[in-house]
């Protein structure tokens, strides 16, 4: 399974189904990672269009969100955000999709991708929105076999964005039964806080976000015996081409 102290990741490639998922699902690992020189790239599905609380914001509501997930992601060192544009709420892991999703995964060409997890948690539904089930079936589709198969979608191909054997796909967000991998994000929590200020338009109380942020966090170090203090980030690891991988087994 994946070692941090050993895995040579130079290249990152993010998916989240809106705005501000990847910010509560992931960016202190984000941060951990841009601070040791890792490029990393954000992909967010939807628009966020179905987001927010104030009514006033309905017609604004697409650039408000495109704004902050911009400002979120510089602050934990993410200069490459790319928006999908599809409707929020209704995302489905269709073939158009999944074609964007390769699309991008073979220009960026990266190390792992992050995804939501395609399994629905029954413990805290709000954590498997229809979109974040979405997002994580049709990511897992795409990583395998479309972006490492060169007749899948071939004026790809044609286009010069060559297959390639994607190593890790990282899923976060899923049953806690899944979980087979935590990093120790203590260091990089407030810069994660700071990424989640940043979405003004989905928090109308930020100290009960950051709360409960923290606490999540707490309880996910302690179940992976980080120690009493630690803050992690969990995620379901799957090794997606391994070095006695062959196609199809």
């Amino acid at each position: 399974m994946f070692d941090s102290g050993r895995e040579t990741v130079r290249r990152v490639l993010c998916f989240g189904a809106h705005p501000d998922d990847l910010d509560f699902g992931a960016s202190g690992s984000v941060a951990a990672w841009t601070n040791s020189g890792v490029e990393v790239h954000y992909c967010i599905m939807t628009d966020g269009d179905a987001g927010g609380f104030d009514p006033a914001h309905r017609e604004e509501i697409v650039a408000m969100r495109h704004a902050e997930q911009q400002e979120a992601a510089r602050s934990v060192g993410v200069h490459d955000v790319h928006f999908l544009g599809e409707a929020d709420g209704f995302l489905e892991p269709s073939f158009a999709v999944q074609r964007k999703i390769v699309e991008i995964t073979r220009t960026v060409r990266p190390d792992v991708v992050l995804a939501q997890h395609p399994e629905r948690d029954f413990t805290r539904l709000q954590r498997s929105h229809p979109d974040h089930l979405a997002c994580g079936e049709a990511v897992t589709r795409a990583m395998y076999p479309a972006v490492e198969n060169p007749y899948a979608f071939p004026e790809l191909q044609a286009a010069g964005l060559e297959a390639f054997k994607l190593r890790w796909l990282w899923l976060y967000g899923g049953p806690e039964a899944r979980e087979n991998h935590a990093v120790d994000i203590t260091e990089t929590f407030e810069t994660k806080l700071q990424a989640l200020r940043a979405h003004l338009s989905q928090h109308p109380d930020v100290s009960k976000m950051e709360r409960f942020v923290r606490a999540n966090g707490e309880l996910l170090a302690e179940r992976h015996g980080l120690g009493e203090g630690r803050i992690a980030e969990g995620f379901h690891v799957v090794e997606v081409n391994a070095a006695d991988t062959i196609a199809g087994f």
